[in-house]
């Protein structure tokens, strides 16, 4: 459980992460982790562990369904270690 908010996972920082690698058009990042309190992964808190990421850009023309999903997880990678539990990706 991280409960040490100067490595908190947040939105802002996943955002800022996506907008320099991709520099997308269509971009959410939602924290929904207070949708999953008491569930596996949930650090107690309710926010920084469960967040769902909508996303659109020229980089994704012509990858798969899966393709697109590596990328962001690639991208996102570091975030796990922070805390990061569950993604759900709309790309």
């Amino acid at each position: 459980m991280n409960t040490d908010t100067q490595n908190a996972v947040t939105a802002a920082a996943m955002e800022t992460a996506l907008r320099e690698k991709f520099a997308p058009n269509l971009l959410e990042v939602i924290d929904e982790s207070y949708l999953h309190d008491g569930h596996p992964g949930a650090n107690g808190t309710g926010f920084g562990t469960h967040f769902r990421v909508r996303i659109d850009c020229a980089a994704f023309a012509g990858v798969n369904k899966v393709g697109r999903h590596r990328l962001v997880y690639d991208c996102l990678q570091p975030f796990f270690a922070l805390g990061l539990h569950a993604l759900a990706i709309e790309a």
